[in-house]
């Protein structure tokens, strides 16, 4: 993405997500200017930290005895609670010098979670401050260190390169010499020259899949920013299978709402589909039945009518499953559903006999 893309998207996450963004690009090519900017728009204040010139003590803030206590001082560049909405931006993350300079970040760029502050060492971020994180990218052209994956895995990567248009814009806009913008109208190439790939090993994982999760529920990117984005979590690959997913609705397996609560609707759907679509089905409804307090009356028939339709293979395992959900069990064991559930249960039982034995 160009840098006027990646101001979008910081937008978007940084009013609507508490996620960290760490911007990738090479040097000159406007991420400091951009992000500056975004502050600008949004009425923001900035706070830069060059981290390649801080020790940990310009963090965490020099210790002191208070009583019995020991407690650490503010340092002067954190946000107050009281202060007006702040954006920290963590700039050369990679450059910094120290071992434990880059330990005491790791806690500040990982967002807070399951209800609590952002934090670094005692100082505790109000939610309202937030958090950007900047870096050259480590292709053999800087002298930066290879991040951790797991410092990785918590933040957001956007990779931003040069785009002649979006800079012909900026200068326009900025009332830079004609004769530089003249002549590079012809001769584009003289701008920053693209290095190697940015690739920062981002894979997929549980905490990425759930940032993904909430830039769908809070964000929206234009065009195909969502596939960039999305790709700086999961990783290219992941991305671009989750899209075409996105976009093959008719594919898509029946999720269990559809089964529990629109069968009518789905019903033709739910017996056409291949075994290995029935199986992402039969996972999706195990999880919200083990959610669910109880089935109503109608949901109830439904999940038989669905179990009805499956394959015998299938139908003895997901029964197998249902059975160690105790409400489920109880409702599909009812004398009415023998006809559709007896000789799964009936299999299951010789099974466990003969285990027994």
């Amino acid at each position: 993405m160009h840098v006027e893309q990646m101001k979008v998207v910081l937008r978007e996450m940084l009013t609507k997500t508490d996620l960290t963004p760490c911007v990738v690009g090479h040097r000159g090519v406007g991420k400091t200017a951009g992000i500056v900017q975004v502050c600008r728009e949004i009425g923001w204040r900035y706070q830069p930290l060059r981290l390649g010139q801080m020790e940990v003590g310009d963090l965490v803030g020099i210790p002191y005895r208070e009583g019995e206590v020991m407690r650490w001082s503010r340092p002067s560049w954190w946000p107050a609670d009281d202060d007006p909405p702040t954006l920290v931006h963590c700039d050369e993350l990679n450059r910094a010098q120290q071992e434990d300079t880059l330990q005491a970040i790791f806690q500040f760029v990982e967002p807070s979670a399951e209800g609590l502050q952002r934090a670094l060492h005692t100082h505790r971020l109000h939610p309202r401050h937030k958090v950007v994180v900047t870096i050259n990218p480590p292709d053999g052209s800087y002298q930066v260190a290879t991040l951790d994956r797991a410092l990785i895995d918590r933040m957001v990567m956007l990779y931003v390169e040069t785009d002649y248009q979006c800079w012909a814009r900026y200068a326009a806009a900025r009332e830079l010499d004609g004769e530089v913008r003249s002549f590079l109208s012809g001769n584009s190439g003289m701008l920053a020259r693209q290095g190697a790939p940015m690739d920062m090993q981002v894979e997929p994982t549980e905490r990425g899949w759930e940032m993904v999760s909430s830039l769908r529920q809070h964000c929206r990117f234009p065009g195909d920013l969502s596939m960039e984005v999305y790709a700086g979590i999961i990783g290219k690959e992941a991305a671009i299978t989750f899209m075409r997913w996105l976009a093959d609705r008719s594919g898509r397996p029946l999720t269990a709402r559809e089964i529990l609560d629109d069968w009518a609707a789905v019903a033709e759907r739910a017996a056409a589909q291949r075994d290995d679509v029935q199986a992402a089905t039969i996972n999706d409804l195990q999880t919200t039945l083990q959610m669910l307090p109880q089935l109503d009356e109608q949901q109830e028939s439904a999940l038989i009518a669905y179990i009805d339709v499956l394959p015998r293979d299938l139908r003895f395992g997901f029964v197998k499953t249902l059975l160690r959900i105790p409400a489920v069990a109880l409702a599909i064991s009812q004398d009415k559903y023998d006809s559709v559930v007896f000789e799964a249960i009936r299999a299951i039982g010789d099974e466990a006999g003969v285990t027994a034995r």
